[in-house]
């Protein structure tokens, strides 16, 4: 198969700033107007503490300065390895700007109160679905679940449906940043940041 022709930015290294979070909203913004479904996809792995990898795609929630935010249910596998075994890795890959970011580090909760906010602001039938779905157990059928939902459904009919206890955030602070900007004749870009206390280091790496 003939090689790709990349057609993308050079990294303006003399821009680069001194966090990998800002370079990463930079990005991220670029890819939302081309992808805004995909923008806020990520590939997220972790490891049992027997080092059996895991991963799947989940949405972003949010970001900033201290990493990344997503929600899910405490009580599915990738909640239960994490309570084991806190840590993560994660890619988002953004083909119309041929560009990738990896990062490594820390997995915390959220607080309760945080869990709870963004909770309140989803549709309501994501709602009774938390709920609903025993989140990476067995299941008989679909119609059973759907028994569920409609029981649950009847449970909260008339009123704001509550966070479960069992499903709320996660933080994801990174230690390990590496951006990847696609060149051509295989002369990627790739900017390495890593965690040394508070402070950052940013070193380039060969593609």
């Amino acid at each position: 198969m003939a090689d790709l022709q990349w057609h993308a930015e050079r990294l303006d290294w003399d821009s680069l700033p001194g966090q990998p979070m800002d370079l990463f909203g930079r990005w991220h913004g670029a890819a939302a107007e081309t992808e805004p479904w995909h923008g806020a996809a990520m590939q997220l792995a972790c490891a049992t503490k027997d080092g059996m990898p895991s991963a799947r795609t989940v949405l972003m929630r949010g970001f900033g300065e201290d990493g990344i935010q997503f929600f899910t249910n405490y009580e599915s596998r990738k909640g239960q390895i994490f309570d084991e075994n806190p840590v993560f890795a994660a890619v988002f890959w953004w083909p119309s700007q041929v560009r990738q970011v990896r990062m490594e580090g820390r997995v915390a909760r959220l607080s309760r109160a945080a869990s709870d906010a963004y909770f309140a602001g989803r549709p309501r039938g994501s709602q009774l679905g938390a709920w609903s779905s025993p989140q990476s157990q067995t299941i008989g059928d679909l119609a059973s679940l759907r028994q569920r939902y409609a029981a649950i459904e009847k449970a909260f009919s008339g009123k704001p449906v509550a966070c479960p206890p069992f499903w709320g955030g996660y933080l994801l602070e990174p230690l390990r940043v590496e951006f990847w900007q696609g060149g051509q004749d295989r002369l990627h870009d790739r900017a390495l940041y890593e965690k040394d206390g508070a402070c950052w280091t940013l070193t380039r790496l060969a593609p």
